[in-house]
């Protein structure tokens, strides 16, 4: 009896979690006439029309260059981040360097409302030519991800046993071996799940990919919003359900694969002993 109805308590914490999501994946397999007169959760007749207007149509709105500008964009913020997070965060580790006045400002810094960084980063980025590019969404994305990948640094190499740096400092290693050959393979399932969240959170990210590009290097998030009347008279609910469901099918993919590992850097060091 308790066995059902935790399965009853988790399946409607399914639902109502992922209810948006479900009813965007109807929506988008339904024509504009049915939605017109079924705009409910059954679907009477399927089709791939809103799919096929989406991924054949791109002479007004390319989806596939939108994909190519967050994937190269993405991939720049998130590893450009884990590369920055690492260091400082060996540092603050092991030699407490800025862990009482660099980490807590960081960390307040992600905190606030990215809003406030709009008007500056905009007329900096105007000043180096940095504006509609992937290297310049990138930079900022890296800004973005930096203070979790930072946060959950420092906890991973916490854990680590400092014997394992005195042992390779006793063979004649140097820091940066030490680093790189010692700690960087002991956190790995860390630097998996700052990889994981750090592309999750870079993908998602609208208000600087509105701010900060145009026509060359627009991310998904924004060409996404292109498709709601792409076709003129109102909203293209189907067609913006597709495109919705295909943007969002990148980093949900990624977590489902990369699911254990997260797991594994969740709990590592929760026992001891």
């Amino acid at each position: 009896m308790i066995k059902t109805l935790r399965w009853i308590v988790f399946l409607v914490a399914a639902l109502a979690m992922n209810f948006p999501v479900i009813v965007t994946l109807i929506t988008s397999f339904k024509s504009a006439r049915e939605l017109s007169s079924n705009p409910g959760l059954w679907i009477q007749s399927p089709t791939l029309a809103n799919y096929a207007s989406v991924l054949g149509n791109t002479d007004r709105f390319n989806i596939y260059a939108y994909l190519l500008n967050s994937t190269a964009a993405v991939l720049i913020g998130t590893l450009l981040a884990l590369v920055v997070a690492f260091p400082a965060a060996y540092a603050i580790a092991r030699s407490q360097i800025g862990r009482r006045l660099l980490l807590p400002v960081v960390i307040n810094l992600r905190a606030m409302p990215l809003v406030i960084f709009a008007l500056p980063l905009y007329m900096m980025y105007q000043w180096f030519g940095l504006l509609d590019t992937w290297t310049g969404l990138g930079l900022i994305l890296a800004i973005v991800n930096i203070p979790l990948a930072l946060v959950i640094m420092v906890n991973a190499i916490g854990e680590v046993p400092i014997e394992l740096d005195e042992a390779a400092s006793v063979d004649g290693a140097s820091a940066a071996r030490i680093m790189l050959l010692v700690v960087l393979p002991v956190i790995r399932p860390a630097i998996t799940t700052c990889f994981i969240f750090g592309f999750i959170t870079a993908w998602n990210e609208f208000l600087f990919g509105l701010m900060l590009t145009t026509s060359k290097a627009v991310p998904m998030t924004v060409g996404a919003s292109f498709f709601f009347a792409a076709s003129g008279g109102g909203v293209q609910w189907g067609t913006a359900s597709a495109v919705m469901i295909l943007g969002a099918l990148p980093p949900a993919l990624l977590g489902l694969i990369m699911y254990r590992q997260i797991s594994a850097s969740m709990t590592a060091g929760a026992i001891k002993g």
